[in-house]
Formats: C-alpha cells, structure tokens, sequence
C-alpha cells in the first residue's frame, strides 16, 4: 500500500503541471488581459474629460503611451513567449510567490489569505453537516423503505434538490432575514463583532451562518442521502446479509455489523473529492449573502481579468483536489478490507 500511494504523490506534479499550463495559456490568449482593461479604463478617462472641457476634441487624452503599454507588458509578463512565462511564474509559485494582483496592487497571498478562513469555515461545516445528518438519514430510510417516514423524506430531499441552491438561498434570506427578521441579512459576522464576548461572537458567527450553510447542503443533501440509502439496500440484499440472518442473527446486527461497511465504499469514494468545497464555494450564495469567501473571489477576478488572482486560486484549489483524490482511497482502504493497493489486485 505504501508504494501506490507514493505513486500516487508523484503523480500530483505532472497533473499540477497540466492543469496550471493549460489555464495559464487560455489567460493568455483570450481577449479582454489586464493590459486591455486598463487601455479601456484610460480611453474611458479621456472621454470624460474631453466632455468636460469645452473647445477640447479629448483626442488622446487619458492615452497610454506606447513606451508604457511595453512596460506594462514587461511588467505582467505579457512580452514573453508563454512558454517562458509560464516558467517564470511557476518559478516564483515554487518559492511560495504567487504574484501581484493586477485589480487590487497588492501580492495574491495577501489577498488570498483573507478569504481563507471564511471559505474554510463553511466548507469543514458544510461536509460535517452534509455527513452526519445525510449518513444516518440514509440508514434509516433503508431500514424503514417505504414507509410513510421515508416518502415524506424523499419528497423533502428530492424538493431541495430538484431547486438551485442560489434560489434557495433567495428564498431563505427573503423569508427568514427579511419579513421574519430571525436571522441577519448577510455578512460574515456582525459590525460590532469585536466588541462582543466570547460566547456572543460564537453565537453571532452562528446566526449569520445557518442561512448559508442550508444553502449549501441543498443539493449535496439529496445525492448523499439517496446514495447511502440505495447502497445500504443493495448489501442488505446481499446473499452474505441474508445468510447471516438466516443463521440466526438479528436484524440491527446485521446491519450494523455487515452491510454498513460495505454500504460506506460509495460514500468513502467521492468523501475525499469533497475537499475541494472547502475552498472553493459558490459564488452565488457567497453574493447573496454579502460573504467575502474565495468562490466570490474567483468569480470577480474571473471578470475582472485579474489573472494572478486566478491562478493564485487554481493553484490551491488544485492542490486540494489532488490530496482529496489521495484521500478518497484511503478512505476507501480503511473502509473496504479487501482492496490492497499496489499488489494489483483485490483480496477475496
């Protein structure tokens, strides 16, 4: 087992390698860089003062010089075969530099790092709400298939998935913050914040939270549920639970002696991928609800062509994504005893 997953983390550079070429050469060649951002922004600038100033065309004014578009050029790296620019920005990346932000003047860890403990926080929540209710819900609506329990349940789940989680996000914020006023209207945590105890920050912190976080297991909540309801049937189902039974024992053993396991493989498979959501987010909920995380983030520097910015954010985010593939089949070892990396082959 120990030399797959060795494998395995050397398989991360290549794949970090292809990913971050690949999007480092699109940021490249799409239309619309920094540099012409900044040409539209003083061409822009120049109109408005020529419209100001009377008996003055504005021709030119507010105009980069072609002198400082080169130095702009020289200065994001745009006078550099990509190739070449690449090696230089993977180059400061390997010494913990992820460049400078073209939309904020400031280096990209700084603006970043900001983001981190917000996007951390509803992510961790999230996937520990999203398995500890969806796990035990699964068992039970296996258990108790087709009852009026589990069809009211279905119904529910299936009802929030079947909505986007942003229009539930609309319809919480508008129900529960607006008319009904239980909960605040957005942010992370109150404006008076530091002026409160340790207690009432906790409890500030959880307020503000519970709208997005119910936004957040919306869609996730429906998949898992299902996915460890249909697993846990399948293995009930199964000639070894139902010799078990025959043999004499009890239900609730064999269950939970047996199948459960078994029934944990499809959900210990896709557990590590999931790690991504501590980072990542979603750009519509964290709009909604006036959160500073990084799904924001990406999105305006997306827009903004802050491409450092961008870069900044795939190089964690695939880092993340990478490790979680590594942890999905740790978990997967742990829970099924029969897989043995690196032999080729399973045990029986």
């Amino acid at each position: 087992m120990t030399s797959y997953f060795v494998r395995r983390f050397l398989l991360i550079l290549p794949t970090f390698l292809g990913v971050t070429v690949l999007v480092f050469t699109l940021t490249r060649l799409v239309p619309g860089g920094p540099i012409e951002r900044m040409l539209n922004e003083a061409a822009m600038a120049g109109a408005d003062n020529a419209g100001a100033t009377s008996g003055y065309d504005g021709h030119g004014a507010g105009a980069l010089s072609d002198q400082q578009i080169e130095e702009l050029k020289a200065y994001y790296g745009f006078d550099k075969p990509v190739l070449v620019a690449y090696a230089d920005w993977l180059g400061k990346v390997l010494t913990l530099d992820l460049g400078t932000s073209t939309r904020y003047s400031e280096p990209v860890w700084e603006t970043v790092k900001g983001r981190l403990p917000i996007s951390i926080f509803y992510g961790v929540a999230t996937l520990i709400l999203t398995y500890g209710v969806c796990v035990p819900l699964g068992i039970v609506k296996a258990i108790r298939h087709k009852t009026a329990f589990d069809n009211l349940s279905s119904a529910v789940v299936f009802f929030g998935y079947a909505i986007p989680s942003y229009v539930v996000a609309i319809a919480l914020l508008t129900g529960f913050a607006a008319n009904l006023e239980w909960f605040p209207l957005g942010g992370f945590v109150s404006d008076d914040f530091d002026d409160l105890s340790g207690l009432e920050k906790a409890g500030d912190v959880a307020s503000h939270a519970v709208l997005p976080l119910l936004s957040y297991m919306a869609g996730s909540f429906a998949v898992t549920t299902l996915l460890m309801k249909n697993s846990l049937m399948d293995n009930l189902a199964a000639e070894y639970v139902r010799t078990a039974i025959a043999k004499g024992m009890n239900f609730r053993a064999a269950v939970f002696g047996h199948a459960l396991r078994n029934s944990l493989i499809p959900i210990a498979t896709s557990f590590g991928n999931n790690i991504t959501l501590i980072v990542t987010g979603s750009f519509l909920i964290e709009k909604i609800f006036n959160i500073d995380g990084f799904g924001l983030l990406g999105f305006e520097s997306l827009v903004e062509r802050d491409y450092p910015v961008v870069m900044g954010i795939l190089v964690i985010s695939s880092l993340l994504f990478l490790i979680g593939n590594i942890l999905s089949d740790v978990c997967v070892a742990l829970t099924d005893p029969r897989v043995k990396f690196g032999s080729g082959e399973s045990g029986q």
